[in-house]
């Protein structure tokens, strides 16, 4: 989406439109971000934004992977499309589940933020500067897993919270260093708490990661037209190829899974990575195309998927589902070197390249 060329559909313009938000500080300034764009497309409208804490911010003692996963960020807001108290929900796309419940629609995804993780730390400039027993802070079982298969002297706790409770944490020295989402802390005007920037060859982002998603009850024809300015067609194909990735393999927080797409010369490459939680067994995958529509995109996720289904990446979604939450984060003692399953070719930590 260029805000400089938006215009509005060839439809009704609407009077009033509501969005559901999370309260937390970045969540509202992701949907007054949205409501910015509405106004001006239409200015007439009156854009309202309405507050609500869902379950996911209430639990902050436990790693999402124990509690419900990613719906546990939407279903309130979810719940106010369901009832009419809203129109659209904004959300953070890698919260939003792979598969949504009958009756709703994703129907706008805006232009991407830098999709990258960010290291963050007081002290230290990167990964590698901290020393052994430091302890890392975060809440992905993704990001476990790439520190423990190329750092595993570092102690890596878990971390919930906001943005700003993150951060806080990091300040009073819970922990040495901490990894967030890039987009998140640029959103917030926070860049300068950025100490690095992780390219996706070293930590491959989740799936969706700095996009926005924008969802609606299905059966509103008239909001999808008035969104329909707002969607951005190539980040829509980057992040539908990586959550098909995710989707086709379980799409949990309960997997150390990433996947990420990058346009390069005209192509949309796009690879994927499973792990164990313990990082002793590593698979990869990528594939590139040129997708003319999202569902040649999706098509493209899927051929990703399969590689790594090929490699046993089920067979690790299997165990850990049979080992439950309590045995998906592991105690911290340096695994055996990681084994990397990769067909064709010889270096398994080439990646797209970051932005």
């Amino acid at each position: 989406m260029n805000s400089e060329t938006l215009s509005a559909p060839m439809s009704a313009t609407p009077r009033t439109l509501v969005i559901a938000s999370r309260e937390s500080r970045l969540a509202m300034w992701q949907a007054e971000h949205v409501q910015a764009a509405l106004h001006k497309l239409y200015p007439s409208c009156d854009v309202k934004i309405v507050g609500m804490t869902t379950r996911g911010d209430q639990i902050l003692d436990r790693t999402l992977s124990k509690v419900g996963g990613k719906g546990l960020f939407v279903k309130e807001l979810e719940q106010a499309l369901a009832d009419g108290h809203a129109d659209l929900a904004v959300h953070s796309l890698k919260d939003v589940p792979m598969e949504l419940p009958e009756g709703f629609a994703l129907t706008a995804i805006m232009e991407r933020e830098d999709p990258r993780d960010a290291f963050v730390s007081n002290d230290y400039d990167s990964l590698a500067a901290l020393p052994p027993g430091a302890v890392v802070g975060t809440s992905s079982l993704r990001r476990e897993s790439m520190i423990r298969a190329r750092y595993p002297h570092l102690d890596v706790k878990p971390l919930r919270g906001n943005l700003d409770t993150r951060l806080s944490k990091l300040d009073r020295g819970d922990y040495a260093a901490i990894i967030l989402a890039a987009a998140g802390l640029k959103r917030l005007g926070l860049s300068t708490r950025i100490r690095a920037l992780l390219a996706p060859e070293d930590s491959l982002p989740a799936a969706g990661q700095g996009a926005l998603g924008i969802e609606i009850r299905a059966d509103r024809a008239d909001v999808a037209a008035w969104l329909a300015p707002l969607h951005d067609d190539a980040t829509a194909k980057a992040v539908e190829a990586e959550r098909m990735v995710s989707r086709a393999l379980g799409g949990s927080c309960s997997v150390p899974l990433a996947a990420y797409a990058q346009w390069q010369d005209g192509k949309l490459a796009l690879r994927g990575t499973l792990s164990t939680p313990d990082a002793s067994r590593v698979l990869a995958a990528e594939e590139a195309a040129a997708p003319a529509t999202v569902e040649e995109a999706v098509a493209l996720g899927r051929k990703v998927a399969d590689d790594l289904i090929a490699q046993g990446a089920l067979d690790i979604v299997r165990a850990l589902a049979e080992a439950g939450p309590e045995e998906q984060r592991v105690p911290n003692s340096p695994p055996s070197p990681p084994s990397v399953t990769r067909p064709g070719s010889d270096d398994p930590t080439r990646g797209a390249d970051g932005r």
